[in-house]
């Protein structure tokens, strides 16, 4: 008996490919500097499905911080996934610009990988040439459901906080044509006010600076039942801590996430919860009602940018192994799997010039989590169809 073991064992320590995956799956995401919850994501897929080197599945490439002035470094090291035989599935999140083109090589050489671009940020028309499958942030919708959110929390008016650049952007602008829009339709009082851009030459000092000090003068001018919205990610922290201080209400980030703003606003050391999303909401949530700010602070539960990493990488998985399509509910479902208790909806993109419906791009949002208050469902409401032609 003793013998029959050795020589499996020895089998096994002579043959480990045996062990090895089928197929691998390559994700490619920003370092740690530029997006941590992107590059968590990716690692997670690596935990679960082991890495290429060591016979696993995914192999996690990182491309440069500087990316726009490397970009044909990025190109190169995507389209590079593709000279391994075993290559099924190449995701990018975020998929910065120079994506469409490494898809294109890597497509010239291996039409059969699947390419799937995360919080894409090149025109959809050209992502969408090449892409296989696409996702944004679903602006549109949340134009709508983040007013709605507003007025659950108890708010009567509606604060946007932006600046010329991003008012320049066609989805950033749209969205705030919506909230307006929407704002009327529900009954909530719609202001705009304008900060500095952080890359403007106060700097984000400068910029963080101005939110400090103009929050309270807000409120004073429009009431404490106030919810307040910033399209900048470096404004989100100043005002989330003011709001805590002072009054008002946020409903969540502009790329939501628990990570966003709250760790700094509310000086709270999350590096014994990283990734572990629950946890750390249950330490913030914790926190906020110490401050006495329940029921006033929002967010998504679990990162965008975390879930989009794993849950691309899943998806493509199951459609590698014929167990889901590459489509909205199969999405949501790979998704749902790495946010327990979360729910997530979403859209396929309609170019607003030709209303033509794209079903290989999916916009994405996830139930708004209320400290102290919890999901307020918001992924079962129906958004009008007004609200998606409004420019």
């Amino acid at each position: 008996m003793f013998s029959a073991m050795y020589a499996i064992i020895s089998i096994l320590l002579i043959s480990p490919a045996i062990a090895d995956a089928p197929y691998h799956i390559g994700i490619c995401t920003e370092t740690v500097s530029q997006a941590e919850d992107d590059l968590r994501g990716a690692e997670q897929a690596v935990k679960e499905y082991g890495d290429v080197a060591q016979g696993g599945m995914i192999q996690h490439l990182t491309y440069p911080d500087n990316f726009m002035q490397e970009m044909e470094t990025v190109i190169s090291q995507i389209a590079g996934l593709a000279d391994d035989p075993l290559m099924k599935a190449i995701v990018v999140n975020n998929a910065i610009p120079g994506t469409t083109e490494a898809f294109r090589r890597v497509k010239e050489k291996r039409p059969d990988i699947l390419c799937i671009a995360g919080e894409a940020h090149e025109d959809p028309g050209v992502i969408g040439s090449v892409a296989d499958m696409i996702t944004n942030v679903d602006d549109i919708s949340r134009g709508y459901l983040i007013p709605v959110a507003a007025k659950k929390m108890g708010a009567n008016n509606f604060v946007h906080i932006s600046f010329p650049r991003h008012m320049s952007y066609e989805l950033l602008s749209r969205r705030r044509n919506i909230m307006e829009a929407a704002c009327n339709d529900i009954g909530l009082k719609f202001h705009s006010e304008t900060a500095p851009d952080p890359l403007s030459d106060v700097g984000v000092a400068g910029a963080q600076q101005f939110i400090l000090e103009k929050v309270p003068a807000w409120l004073e001018k429009y009431g404490k039942d106030t919810a307040f919205f910033c399209t900048n990610d470096a404004h989100t922290e100043p005002l989330i801590r003011q709001i805590v201080a002072h009054g008002g209400y946020f409903v969540e980030a502009d790329l939501p996430s628990p990570l966003m703003g709250y760790p700094g606003a509310l000086g709270i050391d999350l590096s014994a919860e990283k990734g572990d999303f629950q946890a750390i909401v249950k330490k913030i949530e914790e926190v906020v009602k110490e401050n006495g700010a329940s029921g006033r602070l929002g967010t998504w539960a679990f990162s965008y940018g975390y879930t989009n990493s794993i849950g691309l990488v899943e998806l493509a998985r199951r459609v590698i192994d014929g167990e889901a399509q590459l489509d909205l509910k199969s999405l949501v479902a790979a998704f749902e799997k790495y946010t327990p208790g979360a729910k997530w909806n979403g859209s396929y993109y309609v170019d607003i010039n030709t209303g033509i419906e794209n079903k290989r791009h999916v916009l994405l949002y996830q139930d708004t989590y209320v400290f102290g208050k919890g999901y307020l469902g918001l992924t079962s409401l129906q958004v009008p169809e007004k609200y998606f032609a409004i420019r």
